[in-house]
């Protein structure tokens, strides 16, 4: 399939009941194949049981590349398994829990819907959507497809970054309650091309601006100024 036929069309089907699917933290450290860290912390596993869930992330979770991964706004990274379903079928592999690096697999709930700011209950801790995670090389490593960036950006469901509002525990079969949407129309989809193919959206994200990782809003408010 072409970049351009990989275009995502439609977001998946919102189910009545949204949930986690697996729990993950890192497996194994490894060597980050075309990336910029001698390392990474791509490699994440589902586990069993109920696992805390930190300011600065899962217990038993790392990253090794701390400028762009980890800390206040992207202390959970979450993707969703009807997502996790449309690669397996184009790329003719599996792609079980934690092949995306993520903490959390959902099922049932528009990722690349959700709003900058939206809050999400999940077991006892409360998360806060803060901003899409852009693909990079130690991810193109990771799954040894060429070309792969282009084609995430393409298709276009980045999954969401999570901020921790409030400490808890997740597990496996945990529903996930939006329990606040914001005011605004910025969704992780829109932000993700804002950021990165279609720079002329930019201007749209400055409503949702308070949402961002602290690290990241001062150069995005920037972006917005001289846009």
């Amino acid at each position: 399939m072409t970049i351009s036929q990989a275009t995502r069309v439609a977001a998946p089907e919102q189910r009545s009941y949204a949930e986690v699917l697996a729990v993950c933290v890192v497996h194994a450290i490894i060597p980050d194949v075309g990336g910029s860290q001698d390392v990474t912390a791509i490699d994440k596993r589902p586990v069993l049981g109920a696992v805390d869930v930190q300011r600065f992330g899962l217990t038993g979770d790392t990253q090794c590349d701390i400028a762009h991964h980890g800390g206040e706004g992207k202390a959970v990274y979450a993707y969703a398994q009807e997502d996790a379903e449309w690669w397996a079928a184009d790329l003719e592999r599996d792609l079980p829990p934690g092949r995306f690096g993520e903490n959390l697999r959902t099922r049932g709930l528009d990722v690349t819907g959700a709003l900058l700011g939206e809050r999400w209950r999940i077991g006892t801790a409360l998360l806060e959507v803060t901003c899409p995670r852009t693909p990079c090389l130690s991810f193109q490593g990771f799954w040894g497809v060429p070309r792969l960036i282009k084609r995430f950006l393409a298709y276009g469901a980045p999954g969401a970054y999570l901020r921790v509002l409030e400490e808890g525990q997740i597990r496996p079969g945990d529903g996930i309650e939006i329990d606040y949407r914001p005011d605004h129309d910025v969704t992780l989809g829109l932000a993700l091309r804002a950021l990165t193919v279609e720079r002329g959206l930019i201007g749209r994200l400055a409503p949702a601006l308070y949402a961002l990782p602290d690290r990241d809003r001062p150069k995005v408010a920037r972006l917005i100024e001289h846009a």
